[in-house]
């Protein structure tokens, strides 16, 4: 029962952090200072299984732009948008598979997480003053060679407490998007990115699961799915009149939360 109501919180942490720009890997680290599984590898594992959950919730919601039916012109803007995607994520892929075990290794702890919310909450307050507000308008109208730039900058996210969402957000922010077409991208380049780290993680240790923590696996993937599909139709209604100014504001005041905390 107990790793039952663990992964009850850790979904809906997962499902409302995944998609913000304030770090899901930074706050699952956190939580599991105070809520964890009894097997430390089982609970690697969960945190990064269960964020497949939110990747279904952005299927569904942008079903229409992600499915090649309809108009011919249709069809080819859904077909560039997965092209831009696959194109972003081979940086990850390339990256994670050289480095992936080391950083986790060294760098998953409170107080990397802690520097790497600042900076990222610093570098959000940057960008919302001196990005330009015009640009591309839209996700599926990034060329490749700006979808492979942000594929580059989304691998800074490898550090716990930057943020895949924040990197993309922010790097394609820089890159000439306009917030929206910026946020809409970073849900669209999630889909190959954890998909790929989510197979990895149940290839690598799916044999180890025993039945309760299969269990525990599905209740996490419908928290977390439930949760990131209310959070992706709230922050869309976000971006499209407001700023990130707010998130970069909470990652500062978190950071400061977490060194105080661990310190004392």
């Amino acid at each position: 029962m107990q790793d039952i109501i663990v992964a009850v919180i850790l979904g809906i942490i997962e499902g409302i952090t995944e998609f913000l720009p304030v770090s899901s890997t930074g706050h699952l680290i956190l939580a599991n200072e105070f809520f964890t599984f009894r097997d430390p590898v089982f609970a690697a594992m969960f945190d990064i299984v269960i964020q497949s959950g939110a990747i279904l919730s952005v299927l569904i919601y942008f079903r229409r732009r992600l499915v090649p039916t309809g108009e011919k012109e249709h069809r080819g803007r859904v077909l560039s948008l997965w092209r831009a995607a696959i194109v972003g994520v081979i940086p990850a892929l390339v990256l994670g598979a050289a480095f992936g075990d080391l950083i986790e290794e060294h760098l998953f702890n409170p107080f990397v997480v802690a520097g790497s919310l600042l900076v990222g909450g610093i570098a959000i307050l940057v960008v919302e003053r001196r990005a330009p507000r015009d640009g591309i308008a839209a996700a599926e109208d990034i060329p490749l060679k700006i979808a492979l730039l942000i594929g580059l900058i989304q691998c800074l996210a490898m550090v716990p407490g930057v943020s895949r969402s924040a990197a993309t957000i922010i790097g394609a922010m820089l890159l000439g998007t306009t917030r929206v077409a910026a946020a809409e991208f970073s849900f669209f380049l999630a889909i190959p990115t954890i998909g790929a780290a989510t197979a990895y993680s149940l290839l690598k240790h799916s044999a180890l699961v025993s039945g309760e923590q299969a269990f525990a696996l599905a209740v996490g993937f419908v928290v977390s799915f439930l949760t990131a599909y209310a959070v992706i139709a709230l922050f869309m209604r976000w971006v499209s009149t407001r700023t990130f100014a707010p998130f970069g504001w909470y990652r500062i005041a978190l950071a400061i939360a977490v060194v105080a905390y661990f310190s004392f």
